[in-house]
């Protein structure tokens, strides 16, 4: 259902019917219907399945949107806009926070790393993210490497945790700098 909703889907499907209308309306001989809908649709219609070929779909949104509201409302603005630009459809990149990764030196451009999930937590420390990436072709070195640089990246005052996991990938928590908080996972 998820794939459903995505523009590139919408436009795909309102081309598609516009020029299958103006096909029947052609065959029935009505020139005033059958032209604009195939004028319009056809275009349409290949418009949306060029966006389909380079969509990006939203990473998976752990928490419930309305579970964290007053915390988010709370909460850095940074901190909102990142969870924002990663659950929303992206076209025309490789990988959620493109252009994060590669200013941090921790993009790889035949195999990217891929953010799977994103969770909202919420402890002593305050209102944080966790993020789940699949590391591809960056190695889990080069993201502790840059874990202090992480932390500052995104938001002032925000510490980054990062927590190895199987098949090469790992969970980059950023929470504000306090002592650390855990999610509904358990991970620290």
């Amino acid at each position: 259902m998820n794939e459903l909703i995505s523009p590139g889907s919408l436009i795909t499907i309102a081309g598609g019917v516009l020029t299958v209308v103006g096909a029947l309306a052609y065959g029935a001989g009505n020139a005033n219907l059958s032209l604009p809908t195939i004028f319009y649709g056809i275009p349409i219609f290949l418009g949306g399945l060029a966006l389909k070929s380079s969509e990006l779909p939203p990473a998976r949104r752990v928490t419930p949107k309305p579970q964290f509201r007053a915390e988010r409302e709370a909460a850095s603005p940074e901190l909102v806009k990142l969870l924002n630009d990663v659950t929303r459809w992206r076209y025309g990149q490789k990988a959620h926070l493109e252009s994060s990764l590669e200013a941090l030196k921790l993009w790889d451009e035949d195999k990217p790393s891929q953010l799977l999930e994103v969770e909202e937590i919420c402890g002593d420390a305050g209102y944080g993210l966790r993020m789940r990436f699949a590391c591809e072709a960056v190695g889990l070195e080069r993201w502790q490497e840059r874990r202090e640089r992480l932390g500052r990246f995104f938001a002032k005052g925000l510490k980054a945790q990062i927590i190895p996991l199987e098949n090469d990938q790992l969970d980059l928590t950023l929470l504000p700098k306090s002592e650390a908080t855990t999610g509904e996972h358990g991970e620290p």
